[in-house]
């Protein structure tokens, strides 16, 4: 007979965005740079539909929103 409970540790990266991002492109930008602006304009949205389908893919994907407290 098996065991009951079967279970897999997995490592998974955290990515974290944080906020506020780069508000437009410039000349220069990193590609980093740039995505960093491009998923802090995505988060700034205020249609609930995309919201929620951009808070799913971030749970799907490890993918947090961290806002700078100052």
């Amino acid at each position: 007979m098996g065991t009951a409970i079967d279970y897999q540790k997995v490592m998974a990266e955290l990515v974290f965005i944080n906020l506020p991002g780069p508000v437009d492109p410039t000349p220069g930008m990193s590609g980093g740079e740039l995505l960093h602006g491009f998923l802090a304009d995505l988060f700034k949205t205020e249609n609930i539909d995309f919201k929620n389908l951009l808070n799913a893919l971030c749970l799907k994907w490890n993918v947090h929103y961290r806002e700078q407290h100052r």
